[in-house]
Formats: C-alpha cells, sequence, structure tokens
C-alpha cells in the first residue's frame, strides 16, 4: 500500500529545499563588501569606516539572492562637494575611473575594469557591481552613464522596501517564492533576470491580497504562481515593483513556466515521498532532498561497476542572472552517405545509427570579448553504464569553437556547450543525441 504523502509533507520538503538555498559563502561576501567600502570611504571621504556611504542593492539587498549568487550589486554615496567634477563633461568616467582607481590600490592583483554603468570588481567565484551615486533630495540617487556621459535617476530603496512589506504581510513567502522561482531559472535556464521575478511575484501576490484572499501554503503557492507566470502576456518590456525603472526581458518564459506548473500538479499528486521528492527535483535541481529511500539507492548505485563521473557546470561557474541560448550546430557525416545536419536527421527519424561522426560547432558571432567556450558529452543507458562510459567530464575548447565525436553506442545521450565570460556562465547549448 502506498504511503499517503500530506500538504504538510510537501511544505516540509520546500522549507528544506530553501535551507539548502541558503547562501554558503555569505561571510566572505560581506568581508569583500567592507573592504570595498573602506577602500572608498579612505579616498573619497577621508574615513576608515567599513560601512558608511554604502547601499547594497539588487537580490542581495533585497534578501531575494540564494546560493551561487555571482553578481552583488553595491552603490557607494560620492560626497556632495565632488558633484560640480563628476557632473561636467567627460564627469561620468572620471568618477567610474576613480572608483576603480581606488580599488586597484587595494586590489592590485585583482581584475577590476570600468563598465558602462560601474565597476567590476572580479573575486573568484562571484564579483561586485560597485555605482557610485549622488544623494538627490527625494532619496533616490543618480548614477553615471559613460555611453552618454550623463547622469541617470535609480530608486533602489523603493524596490528593497516594497519587498520588505510584502515579506512582512505575508509571513516570509515572498521571499521564500522569489527564491524557489530562481531555483527554477537556474535549472532550467529561464530567460528571466532577477528584478523581474521579484517584481512579478510581487504583482502575483499583491493581487492575491487585494482579493481578500488567504493565501496556502507554500507547494500550492509556487503551483499556482508557475500558473500565473504561465499566463502572463508575452513581452520585452516590464516595470520594476518599487521605483519602476524599465526592466527588459527580450526572451520569454511564459513556456517554460507552463511546463514548471505541470510539474507541480505532478509533485502534489505524489503519493509517495520518493515520488514527491523526484519531482520537485524536476523542477528545483538538487537544492531539493532525495527521499530517504532514493538516497538509499543513490548510495548503493556507488557500489556498481560503472563510475558516474558527470560533471555540472553550476558547480564549476557561477551563473549570470540572464543566460543566453547558444547556438550549437550539428553535421552528421557516414562513409558512402552526404552529410546532413543531425535537426534534419532526428525530425525525419527521432534517432541515429552508430558508426556515425558527429561534428558540432558553436555560433560564436553574438559572443562578447574573452569569452571561453566549455563542452559536456554525456553518455546516458545500460550500455553506457556497462561499458563504465558515461562520461559527462567539463573540458576547455580548443578555441576553435568545434567539437567531434562518434556515435559508438545506443542510448539517449547529449553533448552540451557553455559560455564562460569572467568566471560567470552567460549562455549554454544543448543538444540531444538519440542512439538506437
Amino acid at each position: 500500500m502506498a504511503e499517503e504523502v500530506t500538504i504538510v509533507d510537501q511544505n516540509e520538503l520546500l522549507s528544506d529545499t530553501l535551507n539548502n538555498l541558503e547562501i554558503d559563502n555569505a561571510d566572505i561576501i560581506r568581508q569583500r563588501r567592507d573592504e570595498i567600502t573602506k577602500a572608498l570611504n579612505k579616498e573619497f571621504a577621508g574615513s576608515e569606516s567599513d560601512s558608511a556611504n554604502r547601499l547594497m542593492v539588487g537580490s542581495w539587498g533585497r534578501h531575494t539572492a540564494i546560493r551561487g549568487i555571482s553578481d552583488l550589486d553595491m552603490l557607494y554615496r560620492l560626497p556632495a562637494i565632488l558633484r560640480d567634477e563628476f557632473v561636467s563633461d567627460g564627469g561620468a568616467y572620471k568618477a567610474l575611473s576613480q572608483v576603480r582607481t581606488a580599488l586597484k590600490h587595494r586590489y592590485p592583483k585583482t581584475a577590476i575594469d570600468v563598465d558602462r554603468l560601474v565597476v567590476k570588481v572580479q573575486f573568484g567565484d562571484f564579483k561586485f557591481e560597485v555605482q557610485p551615486v549622488f544623494d538627490t533630495v527625494d532619496g533616490h540617487f543618480e548614477y553615471p552613464d559613460t555611453y552618454k556621459d550623463c547622469w541617470k535617476l535609480t530608486k533602489p530603496r523603493d524596490e528593497i522596501e516594497v519587498i520588505r512589506e510584502l515579506d512582512g504581510t505575508t509571513g516570509g513567502k515572498a521571499r521564500k517564492l522569489c527564491k524557489l522561482t530562481r531555483a527554477w531559472k537556474k535549472k532550467h535556464d529561464v530567460p528571466i533576470n532577477g528584478l523581474l521575478i521579484d517584481t512579478l511575484v510581487h504583482r502575483y501576490l499583491t493581487a492575491q491580497l487585494a482579493d481578500d484572499v488567504t493565501l496556502p501554503r507554500l507547494p500550492i503557492l509556487i503551483n499556482d504562481f508557475f500558473n500565473y507566470l504561465s499566463e502572463l502576456p508575452k513581452q520585452d518590456t516590464w516595470y520594476a515593483l518599487g521605483s519602476g525603472q524599465k526592466i527588459t526581458n527580450e526572451r520569454h518564459f511564459q513556456n517554460k513556466a507552463k511546463k514548471a506548473f505541470s510539474l507541480c500538479q505532478d509533485a502534489i499528486a505524489a503519493n509517495r515521498k520518493s515520488a514527491m521528492n523526484r519531482k520537485w527535483r524536476s523542477i528545483f535541481g538538487k537544492c531539493v532532498p532525495l527521499d530517504s529511500n532514493e538516497q538509499a539507492r543513490a548510495t548503493r548505485l556507488e557500489n556498481f561497476n560503472y563510475v558516474d563521473t558527470e560533471q555540472f557546470i553550476e558547480e564549476r561557474f557561477p551563473a549570470s542572472d540572464s543566460i543566453s541560448e547558444l547556438a550549437v550546430e550539428c553535421i552528421v557525416t557516414q562513409d558512402g552517405f552526404r552529410s546532413e545536419t543531425l535537426r534534419r536527421i532526428l525530425g525525419t527519424y527521432s534517432f541515429l545509427r552508430p558508426n556515425k561522426q558527429l561534428d558540432f560547432k558553436v555560433d560564436t558571432r553574438d559572443l562578447p570579448p574573452r569569452t571561453e567556450l566549455w563542452w559536456k558529452v554525456l553518455n546516458r543507458g545500460d550500455e553506457a553504464k556497462r561499458r563504465n562510459q558515461i562520461r559527462g567530464q567539463i573540458f576547455k575548447d580548443s578555441g576553435k569553437g568545434k567539437h567531434r565525436e562518434s556515435t559508438l553506442f545506443s542510448g539517449y545521450h547529449y553533448i552540451e556547450c557553455y559560455a564562460i565570460r569572467d568566471g560567470v556562465l552567460i549562455a549554454r547549448g544543448h543538444v540531444d543525441v538519440p542512439i538506437i
């Protein structure tokens, strides 16, 4: 007889998942934050303070970030006495350049670069994007734009405040929903940025509260939220919670949200804990704990005659808030036959036969400078296990954006390519290779 799964079991599992999503390197992030602040205060304010004049914004500032955060957004409030100097012609770049110089004195061996709006400080697994600002009379900030040599208005305090208030009103469910949605984004490479996630969570929950609806437990809430996302209109421009700032999100997330909604329904309907855990794992990834029976099974698999050598890009490089799709083409050749694209062959036959050569090539035209490519080839199925050839290791491209494989044995294999810039995953491509 199947064990009964209750909503309490569902809720406890998602609570454990959220615990696993807690940032595990927060101490070193705070240390770097304080060091940067002190260096800037020493340069611009004649102070040794490691906390004055800064404001952490972005997902860290809104307290919606999760483990693996790679971009830390920090505002540094410049003294008003410098306004005339930095708001003059060429002042936008001058402000950023002086911030970079001050930070270079503190971190002489660290990669520190001036970007259009910020100074980027790369610390291995994460980077700080430091933005010098001036206070405005109404409590907002002006920031430099070097492309237009001007200063523009930003209102991050409003974004922070409205999510804080909503989280209090919902008993902590707002930020939990933001974090779970980020886990889904990371697991499925969903093209939705962090500010838009928080904005849509705010829209959804605010509408629920306006209808005087009692919010359900987290499993039902995330299920309903995915349904809400799937039904949103497909548009390129949104407006942020609190501040109303423009958010550009040109790729659409609705189809992936619809799939997540379906998976949520399956997870909630599961009548065994092992099935429940697997279903939620298919949505949010490895942050969802395995059921005790599944964990025992995973342990037993270690005693089989094959070695699970699969590696995961998320464990090697932090992911950007917005991951692009990397175009990977595959040409299939075999002696005596005309070369053809894998896409066309699978459109006709749905599978490949063994003894064919596969040449993969990446379209790199839209990739920014200093981008590295990495590959992963994973063999799946009983034959791969019998041969002890699971593979799945992540390896660096030779520099040509190409990789060659052969169809040796049956299984539903796949190959992935990753674009890495400044130690951060910015794009990925996936090609299924079913061999029968």
